[in-house]
């Protein structure tokens, strides 16, 4: 895994985050121009995810994308909107944490 590959995702788990706020921000005040800007924002992280995929294959990019924003948007719902999980879905969000850590080991395999 390079640092540019982990730089990228970093960049379009940033965006995809933005517009899943935006999102619950549109469900919360039902104001289009949000709705509009969390459109927009998805649309920016999925151009992103296209580079990701020609560098590190479509399996691994859009898995360690997944699973990034899987972890932060939780926290996201936990600090910002007070949302809660229960222990069976936490330890779902262990498991996504560790398939995480194993994905981001060199590997053998092809791309």
């Amino acid at each position: 895994m390079n640092p540019q590959f982990l730089l990228w995702l970093t960049g379009a788990m940033a965006i995809f985050i933005s517009g899943a706020t935006a999102s619950r921000a549109y469900v919360i005040n039902n104001n289009v121009l949000v709705l509009i800007l969390a459109l927009i924002l998805y649309c920016i992280g999925n151009l992103m995810m296209v580079r990701l995929m020609r560098e590190g294959g479509l399996g691994l990019a859009i898995s360690a994308s997944s699973i990034a924003q899987l972890v932060v948007v939780n926290i996201i719902a936990f600090i910002v909107f007070g949302e809660r999980l229960s222990l069976q879905q936490l330890a779902g969000v262990g498991l996504g944490i560790a398939a995480m850590i194993l994905m981001l080991f060199p590997a053998q395999g092809r791309a």
